[in-house]
């Protein structure tokens, strides 16, 4: 038994839009386009996860929103303050908190931490996650309790204007 892990980047941001703080920034018109079209790649792959965790910050909520919509994803969506502005270890806490019963789950959330945290789990290297890029990681364990950094397969890394 295994457990699958994608990371989703979240979608361009538009700097020039009106937003009050950072976690109110919204999406431009590209990361609109590129979450749409990344939530179509999983559906069409058969990837569509169990469940999602997402990043409280809009352009997250809103990546994950769209993403599901146009893939027709019919899991469970959660949002959590948890994924933003947030570290590496955090996030393996977070992971490691994960119901058991699920096998595929994406989060959704930022960088820095999204590269750093594919390079620890999968035990090395440099990756960069551009926008609304997905990293996708498989763990030999039955529990998400039993996940460590290193101890990730990457299995994939895909950018959408690889998809487009």
């Amino acid at each position: 038994m295994s457990k699958t892990l994608i990371l989703f980047r979240h979608g361009k941001s538009d700097w020039g839009a009106a937003f009050s703080s950072d976690h109110e920034r919204p999406l431009a018109k590209r990361g609109i386009r590129d979450s749409k079209v990344m939530g179509r790649m999983l559906a069409h792959v058969g990837k569509v996860p169990d469940l999602v965790v997402s990043s409280s910050a809009v352009r997250a909520r809103t990546t994950v929103e769209l993403a599901a919509g146009a893939g027709h994803w019919a899991c469970p969506v959660e949002t959590t303050d948890r994924l933003y502005a947030t570290d590496a270890r955090r996030v393996l806490e977070l992971i490691k908190a994960l119901p058991v019963e699920t096998e595929r789950v994406l989060l959704a959330g930022h960088e820095p931490t999204w590269s750093s945290l594919a390079e620890r789990l999968s035990g090395g290297g440099q990756l960069r996650m551009p926008t609304a890029a997905m990293v996708c990681l498989q763990f030999p364990v039955p529990h998400w309790s039993d996940v460590e950094f290193g101890g990730g397969q990457l299995l994939w890394l895909l950018p959408p204007k690889l998809i487009r």
